[in-house]
């Protein structure tokens, strides 16, 4: 009898001991996390955030971040990454973000809502109306009571206001909000739009599906791309010293991409813009400016 009270005892001491070692583990791993996370949202802050589109105008940034070239130059880049034109201003506005890739037209937009920004380089964006193919449409006089795909307050809506400037159509033109650049693509893709603006590389994937260029920017010699800053932000020295920071490793990679090419980086490219791998040997060449910043 004393032997099976003596062996109770020390098994419920040792279910405690057990009990109180789990708990007191527990309890140490929420605090490890909570530490953890205080210590990456710290790390966040410091770091330089750039908002991005799944578009080729921000590759020199996607390969810089692919090849640890912003941590040769010891700068802490973030890229935030959206589908919408919108979001990226939302981020600016907002300042969860420094910097941002973005049109003239939106820059002033961005500015008119009290945003101010510093341009630091214009960058290679392009953009081609492409109609569907099962419209028919070839020529801009016939897009009369057909379905445009845009972004409001920005390039395309500027380019569709200089296509359309002076030409007559039997009824009005109109202009569809798509905001997210891929929906603006599968609509089309999917006979749900007669037409949309669409940058590279979505407009390669429209053309490789037959469907018909009737307008292209580069044509009218608009480049309306830039990589802007928060100019509240770059008043911090430190922030500045992380532009010129990131300023190299950007460079670097203009260096990379003009000389191997866009199928180097194909790999990167499919990724970062959802586009099928085969289409990267058919996106037209680019050659992309170095930043000259001081």
């Amino acid at each position: 009898m004393v032997e099976r009270k003596l062996f109770f005892i020390l098994h419920s001491l040792l279910f405690f001991l057990l009990l109180f070692s789990c708990g007191n583990s527990e309890e140490q791993e929420r605090i490890i996390t909570q530490r953890e996370k205080a210590e990456q949202r710290r790390l966040d802050s410091l770091a330089l955030k750039i908002a991005v589109m799944p578009t080729l105008d921000a590759l020199p940034l996607y390969v810089a971040q692919d090849a640890h070239l912003f941590e040769q130059e010891d700068v802490d880049v973030r890229l935030r990454k959206f589908h919408a034109q919108m979001d990226c201003d939302t981020a600016v506005i907002g300042r969860s973000v420094e910097g941002v890739l973005t049109d003239t037209i939106r820059y002033q937009y961005i500015e008119r809502q009290g945003t101010s920004l510093r341009v630091i380089s214009p960058t290679e964006i392009y953009w081609q109306l492409i109609a569907n193919r099962t419209s028919r449409l070839k020529q801009l006089a016939q897009f009369g009571d057909k379905m445009v795909a845009i972004t409001r307050h920005s390039a395309t809506d500027y380019l569709t206001d200089r296509a359309f400037h002076n030409v007559k159509t039997t009824a009005p033109v109109f202009r569809i909000q798509v905001n997210d650049v891929g929906l603006r693509l599968k609509m089309l893709l999917n006979n749900e739009m007669d037409a949309a603006w669409l940058p590279e590389p979505q407009a390669t994937v429209a053309r490789q599906a037959r469907h018909v260029v009737v307008v292209d920017s580069r044509h009218r010699d608009m480049g309306l791309g830039v990589l802007a800053f928060r100019r509240r932000a770059m008043e911090d020295p430190r922030i500045r010293d992380q532009v010129s920071r990131f300023v190299k490793a950007y460079n670097k990679a203009c260096d990379s991409i003009n000389h191997y090419g866009f199928s180097h980086y194909g790999t990167i490219i499919s990724r970062e813009c959802q586009v099928d791998p085969s289409v990267v040997d058919t996106i037209p060449p680019v050659k992309y400016k170095k930043i000259k910043y001081s």
